[in-house]
């Protein structure tokens, strides 16, 4: 399934994805925003650690994770880079936790 599928999924849930891309072993730093967020890995791949929790969430194509309002997280992007479909939503539209699914789950 390629990212203009995965857009279109992620449309029919009623969110409006962009699209951002990162080279090889990019790294983010620990921080949290003010609103939920829906993360769809697109290409290649990335990992986010969530430091208060003590996890750490791999996604490769397809794979989606929902993080809610206020989770701290950091990122890794795998040694092919990646491009990630993102969509915000209003804070406590998601569940109160991180939740990652699979393309098959979604």
């Amino acid at each position: 399934m390629g990212p203009a599928d995965l857009a279109a999924r992620m449309a029919r849930e009623g969110l409006r994805p962009g699209s951002w891309a990162n080279g090889p072993g990019d790294l983010y730093a620990a921080h949290a925003h003010g609103f939920d967020k829906v993360l769809v890995c697109a290409a290649g791949s990335i990992v986010f650690g969530l430091p208060r929790r003590g996890d750490r969430v791999a996604l490769r194509p397809g794979d989606r994770l929902d993080l809610p309002a206020g989770t701290e997280h950091d990122a890794a992007v795998g040694p092919e880079g990646v491009t990630c479909l993102e969509a915000h939503l209003p804070a406590g539209t998601l569940a109160a936790v991180p939740v990652r699914r699979s393309i098959g789950e979604w």
